[in-house]
């Protein structure tokens, strides 16, 4: 049964870092592009990154690239997105997700629909 479970979510004050986590289970993440996706009170929801199984590309949507990075534990099967110089709108429910082999991509950025998704975590900025 595959399964993903974020963790590291919280408060975190502008210009702070943050790392989430995401363990998953029933299946090897060699084979599936892993990616984040948030959203937002009231906003659509938002690719943020992904990494592509096929051949290892990272993805990032305009609004974190530069500030977010995308990477795994192969031997953990847990990957993380590292958040750096966070702002009020990086604000939302992040979502883990998971989908076959490669990345969708939308104008050439990370989409948010995948095959399988966690449960979500609060990420919160603000002084």
């Amino acid at each position: 049964q595959v399964q993903l479970v974020e963790s590291g979510g919280g408060l975190v004050q502008p210009g702070g870092s943050l790392r989430l986590s995401c363990e998953a289970s029933g299946f090897s993440l060699d084979y599936y592009a892993i990616g984040w996706f948030r959203q937002a009170p009231g906003k659509e929801r938002e690719g943020v990154s992904c990494l592509s199984a096929s051949d290892g590309s990272t993805y990032y949507s305009d609004s974190v690239k530069g500030r977010f990075t995308i990477y795994r534990d192969r031997a953990e099967s847990t990957f993380y997105l590292q958040m750096n110089n966070v702002n009020p709108e990086d604000t939302a429910v992040y979502y883990c997700a998971a989908e076959t082999l490669m990345c969708t991509l939308v104008n050439g950025r990370p989409g948010w629909r995948y095959d399988y998704r966690g449960q979500g975590t609060q990420v919160t900025v603000s002084s």
